[in-house]
C-alpha cells in the first residue's frame, strides 16, 4: 500500500503548529490534519509525546491514530533557542494550538499577545481542564474530572453503585472538538476582518455543552438527574436485552412504533392495552414492559431478533464490539474504517474522517510516525530555511 501524503479537505492550505501533549489538544490536531490542513506537530527532543507508549504492552496504537496526519518535529521549548524556533514557525501558520496548564506559554514568552506581535492575524487555539481564566484556571485539568464537574460522571452507570466512566476519554475528545469549531469559526471572523483571536476551549465546560437540560432541571423544577444504567426513565420500551447469545438494543418508545413492536412479538394486543397504550402509561410501567420484550428476547439468538425487528421498521442494534465493527458491512459501504500507513504497523486500521464532504472530503494519509523527529529537518529546512548545518547544530545542542 503506497502512503498517501497529498492533502485533500476544506482546510488544504492552512498550518496549525500543535504544541502540547496526550489527549485534548492533539484530538483537535487529528481533526485538522483529518480536514487537510498541514498540521506540525512539537514534541520534546529525547522523549516525546507520553502518547507514543500509551497502550498494551508499550505499544503505541493510540499514538497511531491521534498523530495521524501530522508531520512531527522536535523542539525544546524550556530552551531560548527553542522558543525562538516556534516563533520563527508561528510566522508561516495560521493557528498555533496548545493544551498546557495556563500561564505555561506566558511564562516561555509565547502567550496571545507575544505571538500576536510576531503575526497579528494568528489564531491562537487554547485547551485545558477549567479554561484560561477563573479561580480553578491554574489547575492541573485531566478528562476525568472536567467529565465529573460537567456534570456526565454522576449520570453515567447503574443507580446501586458509584459513577462510572464511558471507557474512552469523552472529556478530551469533547474539549478538542470544540476547540476545533471554535478555530474554525474564528477563521471565519479572520477571513471577513483579517483579525485573529483567541479560542479558549475547557474540557469541563465542553461536557457542560452536553449536558442537556440537567441545570434548568435543578433551577425550575427542583429536580435532578440520577444514573438509571440502560434505560431512559419515563421512556419506555428503550433498553438493552439480553438475547440467547448475546445483547440488542431496542427503541420503540413512539406510539406507532411501539404497536409494530407488538406485532413482531406477537403480542399485538399490548398496544391496546391500558397500561401500555400511551408513551406517558409505558414509561409509568417501564420494568413490567421490559420484563415482557425480555423474556421474548432471551429465548432467540441476536440475529433473529435483529432480523424480525427490521422487518417491521422498529429500531434495532446490537451492541458492538470492534470485531462486530470489522464484520457490519455497513461499516464497508460507509468506509467508516480505514487502513492507515505505519511504518511499524505495516497498516493500521482505524475510524476513518467525519464527517464526510461531497465536494471535499478529507483523508487519513499516513498514521502517526513512528520516528521521533520524523519531520523536523524537512519543515526546518523548507519553512525556515536552515541549512543541514544549522539542524545538526541544534541536535548537538538538545534544542532538537
Amino acid at each position: 500500500m503506497t502512503q498517501v501524503t497529498t492533502a485533500t479537505g476544506p482546510l488544504k492550505g492552512l498550518r496549525v503548529l500543535e504544541l502540547g501533549q496526550l489527549i485534548a489538544g492533539p484530538f483537535c490536531g487529528q481533526l485538522f490534519a483529518d480536514m487537510g490542513a498541514d498540521v506540525i506537530k512539537v514534541e520534546p527532543p529525547g522523549q516525546g509525546d507520553p502518547m507514543r507508549s500509551w497502550g498494551r504492552a508499550g505499544y503505541p496504537l493510540w499514538w497511531s491514530v491521534v498523530a495521524r496526519g501530522k508531520r512531527c518535529i522536535t523542539a525544546n521549548l524550556r530552551s531560548k533557542e527553542g522558543q525562538d524556533l516556534i516563533r520563527a514557525l508561528v510566522e508561516e501558520c495560521d493557528f498555533v494550538l496548545e493544551n498546557f496548564r495556563p500561564g505555561t506559554m506566558e511564562k516561555w514568552g509565547l502567550g496571545y499577545e507575544d505571538l500576536k506581535a510576531i503575526k497579528p492575524d494568528i489564531i491562537m487555539i487554547r485547551v485545558s481542564g477549567y479554561g484560561q481564566s477563573g479561580p480553578y484556571s491554574s489547575r492541573p485539568g485531566y478528562a476525568s474530572v472536567g467529565e465529573a464537574m460537567g456534570g456526565v460522571r454522576y449520570l453515567m452507570g447503574e443507580p446501586d453503585r458509584k459513577p462510572s466512566r464511558a471507557g474512552i476519554s469523552l472529556g478530551d475528545s469533547l474539549a478538542g472538538t470544540f476547540a476545533a469549531l471554535g478555530a474554525l469559526a474564528a477563521l471565519r471572523h479572520r477571513d471577513q476582518s483579517g483579525e485573529g483571536q483567541l479560542v479558549d476551549a475547557s474540557i469541563f465546560e465542553s461536557v457542560l455543552a452536553l449536558s442537556e437540560a440537567l441545570v434548568p432541571e435543578h433551577t425550575i423544577e427542583n429536580s435532578t438527574r440520577e444514573r438509571t444504567g440502560s434505560t431512559l426513565p419515563g421512556i419506555a420500551p428503550s433498553n438493552i436485552y439480553d438475547c440467547a447469545d448475546g445483547m440488542i438494543i431496542i427503541a420503540a418508545n413512539q406510539d406507532t412504533v411501539f404497536r409494530r413492536l407488538a406485532k413482531a412479538i406477537g403480542m399485538p394486543e399490548l398496544s391496546s392495552e391500558g397500561r401500555f397504550s400511551s408513551h406517558s402509561a409505558r414509561g409509568a410501567n417501564q420494568v413490567d414492559l421490559d420484563a415482557l420484550i425480555q423474556k421474548w428476547t432471551s429465548k432467540r439468538p441476536t440475529a433473529e431478533v435483529e432480523a424480525v425487528m427490521i422487518e417491521n421498521a422498529v429500531p434495532v442494534g446490537k451492541v458492538y464490539k470492534a470485531e462486530d465493527m470489522l464484520d457490519d458491512p455497513h461499516f464497508s459501504a460507509r468506509e467508516a474504517l480505514v487502513d492507515a500507513v505505519s511504518e511499524r504497523w505495516g497498516e493500521v486500521k482505524m475510524p476513518n474522517v467525519a464527517p464526510k464532504l461531497s465536494a471535499t472530503p478529507g483523508s487519513v494519509r499516513w498514521a502517526g510516525p513512528d520516528r521521533l523527529g520524523q519531520h523536523t529537518d524537512d519543515v526546518l529546512r523548507d519553512l525556515l530555511g536552515l541549512s543541514t548545518e544549522d539542524i545538526e547544530a541544534l541536535r548537538d545542542k538538545q534544542i532538537v
